[in-house]
């Protein structure tokens, strides 16, 4: 089994900024999801020239989130890999304003593309093998817990995800039919809603 990356936990507000770019975190994503890659076969990926992806890359490179990987071949091109076995974003009450804001671009960045996944996949269910159909679940739960016990799901969902990550689970040690899948977890205290008061007669 390939040794686990560390996972990074995000508090610099410039490399927050950084990686809230969509091609940054798509290309990170890309990494994560494939292993190591050439700027070249990241940008066919996510859909800028080979030059826009080095310097992504480069940028990716100067937060901590990519490193250089093995050369092949001849060695002319450049291969990147990713650093992080995981990245985590919490908000915290002691954030000051510059990373409070950098926290809240970057989480939002993290749902948009999360969204864009759910989309994708929707649109291709129909076209999946009745086998991957069934096993495809959108599940959404509310629950009744206190701060602890939402911490401690938070920490067996994790737990159970872990053998399973891309960045711990090797092609090698996965069954033939294995397909790069995705989760979603997202867990949180629901903010109260205000009342809207009665519609008026028009």
């Amino acid at each position: 089994m390939t040794e686990a990356p560390r996972r990074i936990s995000l508090t610099d507000p410039k490399a927050m900024r950084a990686l809230a770019h969509p091609a940054r975190l798509a290309i990170l994503n890309r990494l994560q999801a494939e292993g190591p890659c050439t700027a070249t076969e990241v940008a066919e990926v996510v859909g800028v020239t080979p030059s826009a992806a080095s310097y992504h890359l480069r940028m990716l490179a100067k937060y901590g989130f990519v490193e250089d990987a093995p050369a092949r071949g001849d060695g002319r091109e450049r291969v990147w890999r990713s650093k992080a076995g995981g990245l985590s974003v919490s908000p915290d009450p002691g954030d000051g304003p510059d990373v409070r804001s950098a926290k809240e671009f970057l989480i939002k960045a993290f749902r948009e593309q999360a969204a864009d996944e759910v989309s994708r996949a929707m649109e291709n269910l129909e076209r999946e093998s009745r086998e991957w159909r069934e096993a495809t679940i959108f599940n959404r739960a509310v629950l009744l817990l206190d701060a602890e016990e939402l911490r401690v799901l938070n920490e067996r969902i994790d737990e159970l995800l872990a053998p399973y990550r891309t960045t711990v689970r090797g092609r090698e040690d996965a069954p033939p039919g294995a397909r790069i899948s995705e989760a979603q977890v997202s867990l949180f205290p629901r903010a109260r809603r205000r009342p809207h008061g009665l519609p008026r007669d028009v």
